[in-house]
């Protein structure tokens, strides 16, 4: 393969040229690969006549530092990291590797923090069986409302309790924000690394609440089933910001992950009409239910039920997971009891 280092060199990125040729070759190969997707998606989308241009090198200075190791390109050596070139690292380790790893990537966060990423074959992980099933039901006053009291998850609002920290380090960004073609001062600079600090602990603490329910969820369930729920479109009301401190995506992606780690069933449930349906009979309501109602109750068989308790219960409908249906029947096959 051609090794572009010493022209590299030539044209202005001696630092370049010092590196080993190995995460440099795995660097042009997965933006390749990244590059072709993206024109295949825009081709897909767009009408020949509109279609947009190809994606282009993002500027030496907006882009973080990441570098690819392919199995060749790395070894791990009494608990170091030994990179292509000459590089040993010490890694400290969050916790040990379930097997070899075939590639590793080292890049640093906006923090300025170094991180080692490593691709390993994922192994599952059985849990006993409890026999139950879950519905769970997302939304912005509780982030999950399930079947089971004892397995909802209220709002942690972490972005709500750093917000008034958050907004002064970007005042303080603000009023020293340097001019066009001028180098950024040392208060800028400090205080970008404040507000990037901030930033960054909000994401571990929302992944933190995710990850310790759904592994709380997983263990006390044989199958789940999660409404498929994308709040992309939440973004143009007024619950914006509420939402997006809810995490709802990363926690359902949270849930699918420990649920695919462990072996168990996790089944998306299309949304549409969930807040509309009875868990009970089955009907439907004749015209959508605004937000402040918060109690649904059917004008079919009468059931009268939180509105949120009623979608978590319509989900194991959907899915196949309620062991008396829609009808009253006992799906076939499944000996499965709703958590109490």
């Amino acid at each position: 393969m051609y090794d572009g280092s010493a022209a590299l060199a030539r044209a202005g990125s001696p630092w370049l040229a010092e590196g080993a040729s190995v995460p440099q070759q795995q660097t042009i190969r997965d933006f390749g690969t990244s590059r072709a997707k993206a024109l295949k998606d825009v081709k897909d989308r767009l009408p020949m006549r509109r279609r947009a241009g190809m994606p282009g090198y993002k500027k030496k200075r907006q882009a973080l530092p990441t570098l690819n190791y392919t199995r060749r390109g790395f070894r791990l050596r009494d608990g170091r990291l030994c990179l292509a070139g000459g590089t040993v690292l010490t890694v400290v380790w969050s916790r040990d590797l379930p097997g070899d790893p075939s590639s590793v990537r080292v890049y640093r966060d906006s923090v300025g923090h170094w991180w080692a990423s490593f691709v390993v074959p994922a192994h599952v992980q059985q849990l006993p069986v409890t026999g139950r099933v879950l519905g769970v039901d997302w939304g912005v006053r509780e982030t999950a409302t399930t079947t089971s009291d004892s397995h909802d998850l209220p709002h942690p609002e972490h972005g709500r309790r750093a917000a008034q920290r958050l907004a002064r380090y970007q005042r303080m960004m603000s009023r020293r924000k340097p001019k066009n073609g001028q180098p950024a001062s040392k208060g800028y600079r400090v205080a970008r690394r404040q507000a990037a600090k901030l930033h960054k602990k909000i994401t571990r603490q929302r992944q933190d609440t995710a990850r310790k329910w759904a592994k709380k969820v997983v263990t006390d369930h044989d199958a789940v089933a999660v409404e498929d729920f994308r709040p992309k479109f939440l973004a143009k009301y007024t619950m914006a910001r509420k939402a997006a401190d809810a995490a709802i995506g990363a926690t359902k992606q949270a849930l699918i992950g420990m649920g695919r780690k462990h072996g168990r069933d996790i089944r998306l449930v299309h949304p549409a009409h969930t807040t509309m349906d009875c868990a009970s009979c089955g009907a439907r309501t004749k015209h959508a239910l605004p937000l402040s109602e918060r109690t649904y109750t059917c004008t079919a068989c009468g059931a009268v039920s939180p509105r949120d308790k009623d979608s978590a219960r319509v989900m194991l409908v959907r899915a196949g997971l309620n062991p008396a249906g829609a009808e009253g029947a006992r799906p076939p096959g499944a000996p499965l009891r709703e958590a109490a």
